[in-house]
């Protein structure tokens, strides 16, 4: 029986870039960053609150997963933001997209209530989008 996750990826056009946005941005954590052959890195990141999770900032290039004419359309879907997707959630929504925003994370949607939460949309400097939601209090 599966128990849980503990890597997940997302493709993103430059590491070096993607290591800056999730590092400084976002405040994750780095939790691996090894060269891995000729022109190949290893790169984990994890929210500082949930580090048994690592996600991978796998770039999208020739090579293992991909050949030239598949990397040039997953770099295309990405940048275009039609290929990542994921939830993130936080304690406070409101200050949270605030210090976001001083850092320059692109919000697409401003904090919003929804039927299913209180959440915000952004950006990663490649183009995935994320929705950012508020914790619900334990009832």
């Amino acid at each position: 029986m599966i128990t849980k996750m503990n890597h997940v990826s997302i493709f993103v056009l430059d590491q070096d870039s993607a290591y800056d946005f999730y590092v400084n941005k976002l405040g994750f954590k780095v939790h691996t960053d090894a060269a891995m052959g000729p022109g190949m890195r290893w790169l984990t990141v994890c929210p500082p609150e949930q580090p048994e999770l690592e996600i991978s900032l796998m770039a999208i290039a020739d090579g293992m997963l991909f050949n030239s004419e598949s990397a040039q359309k997953m770099r295309e879907l990405v940048a275009g933001g039609t290929f990542g997707f994921g939830v993130f959630e936080c304690n406070d929504l409101l200050a949270t997209y605030e210090e976001l925003k001083a850092k320059g994370v692109e919000f697409t949607k401003a904090p919003k209530k929804e039927f299913y939460g209180f959440e915000a949309l952004f950006k990663d400097d490649s183009g995935n989008w994320f929705s950012l939601g508020e914790k619900k209090a334990a009832e």
